[in-house]
């Protein structure tokens, strides 16, 4: 039982700040982001010096400047679209401001990030940087695509440290009680089922498939495909977004966007198996 209790208040154990100086604060949620971003940088290299591709070590680089910036850049837009048009409609300053002037100034910091909107950026930094140095962009983007749920599990461990985008309320005994909960209630740790689901198991089956030799975006179409599912699962045991809820009563805007990513990797599947 003593367990039991460990566990379920483990969140509210466990400091967000990797280091504090005055009001300076180091977060374990940026560091998370660094080793995603190291990680898949590693394993991108071992892939294309393991199995002789042609790409520099210097084209390697230079892309994640690119899929980093587009990254972060869509996938804040893609939250304010997609989630919360009608509050940044309103404040349009707070798109890029880490400020709020209701009431008074105070640092809210930028806050809301979607997954969704970052692969849009992601896709679009992605296309950009083929065109300019000449690219094929299919076999490129297979080249990643089974790289990256690994460096998203780090990401989602993150969001479990940060105490945020935590689950629904449960009876199950492994559910957690997280601090940033306003009803103090238990809940599912949704957030380890996604670095679980979305990240190792994901990694797991696309890291053992990434020898097969189909066409180019065969890869980059099962990373669509399987994410999404991967997604839709996981959000039966979120906590949808307040401003939102879920739509119909039972599907929530994680799954219909994630319906669209598998929608776009069989489409994608089809028209290249055709060809």
């Amino acid at each position: 039982m003593d367990w039991l209790h460990f566990w379920q208040h483990l969140p509210g154990k466990i400091s967000p700040n990797l280091l504090e100086i005055g009001s300076f604060q180091l977060r374990y949620y940026s560091l998370m982001y660094l080793v995603a971003f190291a990680l898949t940088y590693l394993l991108v290299t071992y892939r294309n010096k393991r199995e002789r591709l042609s790409y520099t070590s210097e084209t390697i680089q230079d892309y994640f400047v690119w899929a980093i910036l587009g990254l972060i850049i869509g996938a804040r837009f893609g939250y304010i679209f997609f989630y919360n048009i009608d509050y940044y409609l309103d404040r349009p300053w707070e798109i890029i401001l880490p400020f709020s002037f209701d009431g008074g100034i105070r640092f809210t910091g930028i806050s809301g990030m979607s997954y969704h909107g970052g692969l849009l950026g992601l896709l679009t930094g992605s296309l950009l940087f083929c065109h300019r140095r000449k690219i094929d962009f299919w076999p490129f983007a297979d080249l990643f695509a089974p790289a990256v749920p690994l460096g998203f599990t780090f990401g989602r461990l993150g969001n479990f440290i940060n105490g945020e985008l935590f689950g629904r309320v449960t009876q199950v005994p492994w559910g957690m009680y997280f601090p940033l909960d306003p009803l103090g209630q238990l809940r599912h740790p949704s957030q380890l089922y996604a670095a679980l689901i979305e990240g190792l198991l994901l990694f797991v089956v696309l890291w053992s498939l990434r020898k097969i030799k189909a066409f180019p975006g065969f890869h980059f179409c099962l990373y669509l495909i399987g994410y999404g599912l991967a997604r839709i699962i996981v959000e039966f045991f979120r906590q949808p977004d307040e401003q939102l809820g879920l739509f119909w009563q039972s599907v929530s805007m994680g799954q219909i966007l994630s319906s669209l990513m598998i929608l776009a990797g069989l489409l994608i599947l089809a028209v290249k198996y055709r060809k």
